[in-house]
């Protein structure tokens, strides 16, 4: 699988989850769960933590539609329950890439025996 990193940084992220880096410093503003660490340079880095943070408000904002003060209330509410559903999500996608590497891999091994 993929090598997972212990911080990254604010363009990593907003890649990840395909937003603006203001977008995401605008989320972490409004939800006081978001607390990157701050390098020497002021620079944020995000743990898996804030990903999986990130992770539950994209999919209440994005995926779901909530305004922001109703994913706050979401996330107040059913924050457990969000967690581990979000939790089993991030592994499935690791999974999922694994997979798909592994079959690309393979496909090239058999081209190159062929």
């Amino acid at each position: 699988m993929g090598e997972e990193k212990l911080y990254y940084r604010i363009g990593e992220v907003a890649k990840m989850f395909n937003v603006s880096t203001s977008l995401i410093r605008y989320w972490e503003s409004e939800f006081s769960v978001l607390r990157p660490r701050k390098s020497t340079k002021g620079n944020r880095l995000f743990t898996q933590r804030d990903l999986r943070y990130l992770h539950m408000i994209y999919h209440l904002v994005k995926v779901q539609g909530h305004t922001l003060q109703g994913a706050k209330e979401a996330l107040k509410k059913d924050f457990n329950k969000l967690e581990q559903k979000t939790t089993v999500l991030m592994t499935l996608n690791k999974t999922k890439e694994f997979l798909l590497a592994l079959d690309k891999e393979l496909e090239g091994k058999e081209e190159k025996n062929n």
